[in-house]
């Protein structure tokens, strides 16, 4: 039996109003009803007649929606240019209460605006006989003028009584009352829509700039971005998704507008994507130029396909096909390093399954989908309805520009009528993958501080050449264009000036030994010391710098290899904890915090800075420390080589020379190359090395297998 929970999912479904103790809301006085029950009232939409035109053209494009107790229980085809429709559409719905009237409207279709009334008619149920089919044609008016006449809607409907013992199987028969109905709210596919940027629109406003804003608008869904305020060069960086019917031909119309306070909005521009020129399952980036306007609009589209279309099945994995593994590896050998060097490597995720998830519906259920980003390449998985412990068995490709990219896995609950719920998510650093092995990972909250409810099973492959990866470390990191913009929060505020302050102590406490060594507290440590400072200042070579930072390199991997790991993760670890503990009481002093924070909200564009600031120069301080900590093997290893590199480089040429060449490639670098990015490699490179709170973010958390429904069926079969 159809479960009738799970249809919100795949559509309006024409059922309204499920059995209620056995009761309806008709009169038991009326002779032509005389037994209360469920009714099934069975309509076909014909056409329409001498429909109001909307269009400049003299035409419209109707389409019609019926409503029942103010719920929406259909929505027709639309017809292209015509005032005389014929749909042919049938539905059938089952009502409890034939007092209340079918209400139906009549809409034109409007590209890129908002859809034009046609009128609207009432069918009284109580004026039909049951078991008897009736031809009906209603009259469309508009309450604000019901003296005119807008045309006419054609009906056949035919009003039954259904009996308890038949509920179930109507429920399950009512999906094949119309093909074409049933056709059009299956949906194939996800299209997930990136809007990042507009550029050099046309100016609208008297002061030479514009105020805009964009919709989308996919078949029947619509979608509108913020207003910007005075700008020909938006940034709206907003993402939303929108589902891909079967009846839709698969082409998103977009407009751009000017917001006009008091007016109508002016038109700046429009374009379309057309979804059938687009690989599934893969980022595109398009930039669009606007049609009767100026400028351009930058996008990022992915369709995903639904599980109704296409399943994927583990079998289609690359790597399982060894023809293809050998064409991969051999793409991405030492042998083919100087060649397409932003083809870095090759990443494969396969996203099995997930057990113990958060209940987010009042049915103690979820509708679990995964996301899987990486960078601005962002890809979805189908949803599991009904299910705590879904199997999506997908496979997603996706090629690596920068092998110190995180890969980051998302799980969210879908719903229908607003924004989808946030189940639990994981970061996975490319270089920590371990290739081939199935590993569980525990979904962490939406700081990545800690756990939440529930497991994901994740196979994950990473292919890359090692010298490409090592010359994009030099170059400035993709923008990941949706990011959180940075908000006020005394809690981060906090933690950025301890971890300010954990660095300048290092500095500080370093001073304080140097001077302990000219004060003589220790005598042996400080003739030591002075030995040392006059064997290096008689001795000192360039070379030598580079050198002492190898043997620090070198001093530190002996102390990890011995046991004696001088990390501090853990103090980053208790801090955001203990931030999380004070969030969770703050309603405990709601007084003192509003006057604190009414404080900081006056001074908060300062705030944000001095935050931004601390958190910048705490993250290069922590980079630092964890490239001589060993923390990512690889990095460290490429500035080992780096450092050779510079010894001897210091050692062989004189510094003069290296000065001159220095000065003449940086004087002459924007004569060369005009329109290079200008940029730091210490900084590019040590934007690669994890701070401490990403290392805490990155950490795997060890899943609770005892917990899990197949550890439970195995102790239960026990």
């Amino acid at each position: 039996m159809l479960d009738i929970c799970k249809l919100k999912n795949i559509g309006t479904l024409p059922l309204l109003s499920a059995q209620k103790n056995n009761t309806v809301g008709n009169s038991n006085s009326d002779p032509t009803f005389p037994n209360p029950g469920m009714y099934q009232l069975d309509v076909t939409l014909k056409r329409g007649s001498n429909l109001a035109a909307r269009d400049r053209g003299g035409t419209s494009d109707p389409y019609v929606k019926f409503k029942i107790g103010g719920k929406e229980v259909f929505r027709s085809k639309t017809i292209q240019k015509n005032l005389n429709p014929v749909w042919e559409d049938k539905v059938s719905f089952l009502i409890e209460n034939l007092k209340e009237p079918l209400y139906v409207k009549v809409f034109d279709y409007d590209f890129g605006l908002q859809d034009d009334f046609m009128g609207s008619a009432f069918l009284d149920l109580t004026t039909l006989e049951l078991q008897s089919a009736k031809d009906i044609a209603l009259n469309l008016k508009d309450p604000q003028h019901p003296e005119h006449v807008l045309g006419t809607i054609y009906l056949y409907v035919v009003l039954s009584q259904k009996d308890n013992c038949c509920m179930d199987m109507f429920q399950t028969q009512s999906l094949r009352i119309s093909d074409s109905h049933r056709k059009s709210h299956f949906w194939r596919g996800v299209v997930s829509i990136t809007l990042i940027e507009g550029q050099d629109l046309k100016a609208m406003d008297a002061n030479g700039l514009s105020d805009p804003y964009v919709k989308f608008r996919l078949g029947h869904q619509k979608y509108k971005s913020k207003t910007l305020p005075k700008t020909l060069n938006p940034q709206w960086r907003e993402q939303f998704n929108m589902h891909l019917f079967e009846e839709q031909g698969g082409i998103i119309d977009i407009t751009v507008w000017d917001k006009d306070a008091g007016k109508r909005d002016d038109f700046i521009g429009r374009c379309q994507v057309d979804l059938s020129a687009l690989s599934k399952e893969q980022t595109h980036k398009l930039k669009l130029n606007l049609e009767e306007g100026e400028g351009c609009l930058v996008l990022l589209v992915t369709l995903t396909a639904s599980a109704a279309i296409s399943v994927s099945d583990l079998s289609v994995s690359c790597l399982e096909d060894q023809k293809e593994r050998k064409e991969i590896l051999r793409r991405y050998s030492l042998m083919r390093s100087f060649s397409n060097f932003n083809d870095v490597g090759f990443l494969q995720v396969k996203v099995i399954r997930a057990e113990g998830l958060m209940a987010a519906d009042v049915t103690g259920k979820s509708d679990p989908f995964c996301v899987v980003e990486l960078n601005n390449d962002r890809l979805m998985t189908h949803t599991v309805y009904k299910n705590l412990n879904p199997a999506w068995k997908k496979v997603f490709t996706f090629n690596v520009n920068d092998v110190h990219s995180v890969l980051e896995v998302t799980v969210y609950d879908e719903d229908r009528d607003r924004s989808a719920d946030f189940l639990g998510k994981v970061a996975i650093p490319l270089l920590s993958i371990q290739n081939g092995e199935q590993k569980a990972y525990v979904l962490k909250n939406k700081q990545l501080t800690g756990p939440t409810k529930g497991v994901i099973y994740l196979e994950i492959d990473v292919i890359f050449n090692a010298v490409k990866a090592s010359l994009a470390t030099l170059v400035p990191k993709e923008q990941k264009y949706l990011e959180e913009e940075p908000r006020l929060s005394k809690q981060l505020l906090l933690r950025n000036f301890i971890r300010m302050k954990r660095c300048v102590m290092v500095l500080i406490n370093a001073a304080y030994y140097i001077n302990s060594c000219f004060d003589w507290d220790s005598p042996q440590r400080s003739l030591a010391a002075f030995l040392i400072f006059l064997l290096v200042v008689w001795n000192f070579e360039m070379y030598m710098i580079p050198l002492a930072l190898l043997l620090l390199l070198a001093w530190n991997y002996f102390l990890i290899v011995s046991g004696k790991d001088n990390r501090t993760q853990d103090m980053v670890m208790e801090d955001m904890l203990e931030d999380e503990e004070e969030e969770d009481d703050k309603d405990d002093k709601d007084g003192e915090k509003k006057g604190f924070m009414n404080k900081l909200y006056a001074i908060q564009e300062v705030c944000v800075s001095v935050q931004g600031v601390l958190d910048e120069v705490a993250s290069i301080g922590e980079r630092i420390k964890n490239t001589f900590n060993w923390t990512v093997p690889f990095l460290t290893w490429l500035a080992i080589i780096a450092l050779c590199l510079l010894t001897a480089v210091l050692y062989f040429i004189p510094l003069r020379y290296i000065v001159l060449l220095w000065g003449i490639n940086k004087f002459t670098k924007k004569i060369r190359c005009p329109y290079m990015i200008d940029n730091n490699e210490l900084l590019d490179f040590l934007s690669r090395v994890p701070s401490d709170v990403q290392l805490v973010q990155y950490r795997e958390l060890k899943p609770d297998l005892s917990h899990s429904p197949s550890k439970r069926k195995k102790n239960n079969l026990g």
